[in-house]
């Protein structure tokens, strides 16, 4: 089934027995795509994180990936203040801080950013796949992430692809 991507901002976070099925139906989803998730650390990065993957193939670089988005959502104000349901320069301020949300508006200003199409598995009952393209030029590269609705984002790879990640080293220590 394929959606028309909306952008839109998070909405309320479901009660954990919601969740739990949610994440049953993604889980069967990904397996019936012949998908397999990378884990990103649940701190509140994990849109930024997820992309960051994606885009340079370790979530360390979600920082970089924060300060592009809001750098799109900045310049092009016009095409993503009609989503906001407060004031834009707030909505900006907040989008700014490590650790919070990504939303459905940040993932449609990564696909703008990166000229990539955004392939979102999710765990909605009537919506699994949506796809989010860039508005103003075709996308050179494809972006896979799962969605498990309202709570967390990761990174997807085909069954047998994930990358095996090596704790990085702390150079301080010996």
């Amino acid at each position: 089934m394929f959606c028309q991507h909306t952008p839109r901002v998070n909405g309320e976070i479901p009660d954990v027995n919601d969740a739990t099925l949610d994440h049953e139906r993604l889980s069967e989803r990904l397996t019936t795509y012949g998908l397999e998730e990378l884990q990103i650390e649940g701190d509140g990065n994990c849109q930024f994180r997820a992309l960051a993957d994606q885009l340079f193939r370790s979530p360390d670089y979600h920082k970089h990936v924060r300060k592009k988005i809001v750098k799109q959502l900045k310049h092009f104000r016009k095409s993503y203040e009609g989503y906001v349901p407060m004031k834009y320069r707030s909505y900006l301020k907040k989008m700014k801080k490590p650790g919070e949300w990504g939303d459905h508006l940040t993932l449609q200003a990564a696909a703008d950013q990166f000229g990539a199409k955004i392939c979102l598995v999710t765990s909605f009952r009537d919506t699994c796949y949506i796809e989010i393209m860039p508005k103003d030029k075709s996308p050179t590269r494809e972006l896979w992430l799962s969605f498990w609705s309202e709570v967390h984002y990761n990174s997807l790879y085909a069954t047998g692809d994930v990358p095996t990640r090596v704790a990085r080293k702390k150079h301080w220590l010996f």
